[in-house]
Parts: structure tokens; C-alpha cells; sequence
């Protein structure tokens, strides 16, 4: 994500690089505990933001977008302030991506980085029974993927009904078939087994809250994505919030978790107010 919506003058937006944002983001009266490590070898790092204090605080997990292809957590540094800001321990990890990885070992790491944030939540003041996943794009997927396909955390040791709290999805695509680009067929593998790719084959009976959030003006993820899935978990009985922001994109719904940018929409109020409404207590002094 290079760019982001900066400000309006005289009837015209301006953009700015993330660079803006995550230096911006350093006036949080937050901690940063960069550089932590959730596995052995490359791209199994993980930043984790928390407030100055508190205990027994909720936690996010966030994982960022790209395509499957690319990312980087210190680009997501303005992720985790904001959120750390509303009271929240948040780890942002990265994670394998293609060509070195295919579907679905990115999954496994997400599954231990989310293993390791439970395992380490109260060294940084979290409360590990109110852990969240969250994601952004790619990282939306991901983060569904973990909440609705009981496999991938079972293989960290973790039951997602029992050990997650909830789900937030920022413009994901969770029912993205069939595919179009040679690389997505290259990332997903066969055309038979690409079903166990998407989200919404695993919807169930029981599952985790959800809040599915969309840009109406996405032109990289289809907002019907984000229609489709809380349509078919409110079919099976579950909960599924969304919010559909006009006037944002694909990369502004991110970006507008930032204090530059909050004007745009109030995409960090309704993720907090989510986090906090499926976690049950405020943290503890």
C-alpha cells in the first residue's frame, strides 16, 4: 500500500506515502515492542503495540493484505498504534508469501502467530480468552480462514470457537472463484481443490461473531465478497455486522485508521466498538 488520502483543499485530495502515516503514528502514547519472533526462519517476525498500561486487555491479531504476494508489518506500524490507542494489545506479523509459499502455508503461519500472541498476550498486558482476528484485504481472507476452517489453528493446538473471540474483515475476499489471474491459479493450486480456499465453503452452525467491513467504491475486492459471506453466516444462524463506506477504495479503507485520515469514515471506531462488544469487559487498570 503506497499511497493514502492525506487532506482536502479547495475541492481536491491529496495523497501522501504510509511513510506520512507511520511516522505520525509515533505521537500515539503507545508501546511498540518491535521485532518479536513467532517461529523460526524467514518472514515470522511480529510487532506488537500496546498501551502505556492496563491489564487484561483485549487483543487483536492483524494481518495485513497483498495479494498473497507481498507486505511487509512495519508498513502496518500506523495499524497498531490505532488500535493500541483505543486499549487494545495488537500483533502484526508478517507471514510467507508467493512465489516462496503457496495456499495454504501462509495459513500455518498465521495459525502460529496466533498461538504465539495467546501464549505471550499478558507479558504485554492482554487477556488471551479475548483474542480477535483481524485483517485487511489479503489479510481478511487469512483472518476468516482461521476463524471458519476449524483445521489450521487445530494444527497450532487452538480450537477456533473456543479460543477466538470474534473475526474483522476489511475489504476481504472470502468467495473470490472462479479466478482470473495466472498467478491467483498459481497461489491456490488446482482448479478442484480451490473450494477450500474460500471462506464461505466453511460457514457452519456456531461460529465466531464477525464484523465485515467494504469500500463501495473497491475496485480491487468486489464488496459483493463481503455481502455474500455475512449473507451465509446469517443463514446459519451466527452474526455477521457489516458496513459498506462510501466515497473510500481498496486502500483508503485501511488508510482511514489513521488520525489524518479518520474523517473519511469511522473504520477504527466501528473495529474497536466490535473488538470490545465480542470481548465482553474493559480492560483493567
Amino acid at each position: 500500500m503506497a499511497l493514502a488520502v492525506l487532506a482536502v483543499g479547495a475541492g481536491t485530495i491529496a495523497v501522501a506515502p504510509v511513510a506520512a502515516l507511520n511516522a505520525l503514528s509515533r505521537l500515539h502514547p503507545i508501546v511498540a515492542v518491535p521485532d518479536q519472533s513467532y517461529a523460526e526462519g524467514d518472514r515470522h517476525g511480529v510487532d506488537v503495540y500496546r498501551p502505556e498500561t492496563g491489564t487484561g486487555l483485549p487483543v487483536v491479531v492483524f494481518f495485513y493484505g497483498g495479494g498473497w504476494e507481498e507486505g511487509d508489518r512495519a508498513l502496518y506500524r500506523f495499524v497498531g498504534a490505532a488500535l493500541a490507542g483505543q486499549g487494545i494489545v495488537t500483533f502484526i506479523p508478517d507471514y510467507r508469501v508467493y512465489p516462496q509459499v503457496r495456499f495454504p502455508d501462509f495459513l500455518d503461519d498465521a495459525a502460529r502467530a496466533v498461538r504465539w500472541a495467546r501464549d505471550h498476550a499478558r507479558e504485554f498486558g492482554g487477556d488471551p480468552s479475548r483474542l480477535v482476528t483481524a485483517g485487511h484485504s489479503a489479510g481478511a481472507h487469512i483472518a476468516a480462514m482461521l476463524a471458519f476452517d476449524p483445521q489450521w489453528l487445530a494444527k497450532a493446538g487452538l480450537d477456533s470457537r473456543r479460543d477466538l473471540a470474534g473475526m474483522a474483515g476489511l475489504a476481504g475476499p472470502y468467495d473470490f472463484l472462479p479466478l482470473h489471474s495466472q498467478t491467483l491459479m498459481d497461489i491456490f493450486g488446482p482448479e478442484a481443490e480451490r473450494p477450500l480456499s474460500q471462506p464461505i465453503n466453511f460457514v457452519t452452525e456456531g461460529e465466531v461473531p464477525v464484523f465485515l467491513a467494504t469500500a463501495t467504491a473497491d475496485s480491487s475486492v468486489d464488496p459483493a465478497n463481503t455481502t455474500r459471506f455475512a449473507a451465509r453466516i446469517r443463514a446459519a444462524g451466527g452474526s455477521a455486522e457489516t458496513r459498506y463506506y462510501e466515497n473510500l477504495s481498496h486502500r483508503t479503507i485501511i488508510g482511514a485508521v489513521a488520525p489524518p485520515l479518520r474523517w473519511l469514515a469511522p473504520v477504527l471506531d466501528d473495529v474497536a466498538g466490535f473488538v470490545y462488544r465480542v470481548t465482553g469487559r474493559e480492560g483493567l487498570s
